[in-house]
């Protein structure tokens, strides 16, 4: 029955995150609870929800994930949904150096490899996130 309760709590994190990671081990667990309903030994239970809740996650999720994306149903939040967004450069931005002004905040930014350094007070789309540096390039009106 524990394993059934700890599935309906992960269930319920999953609510308040939507990252479909918690779902995956709720799946897990939901596995575990089976085979102890089915009569296997605690040791063969744990490792079939930890089997289970690994192959959802690196099998299912990431073309449940995918999927949604296309489909427009999945809110982009943190740094995703900077991708795409138009900024302000407030210095000139290189390979190596530069800061852009994206939505009230302050970035450090530079280009893509090989690409030509963009002057101040140019608008560019970001297009990468690394770390806590953006990507970004030349809008093309620019």
């Amino acid at each position: 029955m524990w394993w059934f309760i700890g599935a309906m709590a992960l269930g319920i994190v999953e609510v308040f995150t939507l990252d479909l990671t918690f779902a995956m081990l709720a799946g897990g667990a939901i596995a575990g609870g089976t085979a102890a309903l089915l009569g296997a030994p605690l040791w063969l239970c744990i490792i079939i929800a930890c089997v289970v809740a690994v192959l959802l996650l690196f099998a299912l999720r990431p073309y449940l994930l995918k999927s949604l994306r296309r489909k427009g149903e999945l809110v982009e939040t943190n740094t995703a949904a900077l991708v795409g967004a138009a900024a302000r450069a407030l210095d000139i931005v290189t390979e190596t150096s530069g800061r852009i002004k994206v939505s009230g905040e302050v970035w450090s930014a530079r280009t893509e490899d090989d690409a030509p350094e963009i002057l101040e007070g140019t608008e560019v789309t970001i297009v990468a996130i690394r770390g806590a540096t953006a990507i970004v390039a030349p809008e093309k009106g620019e």
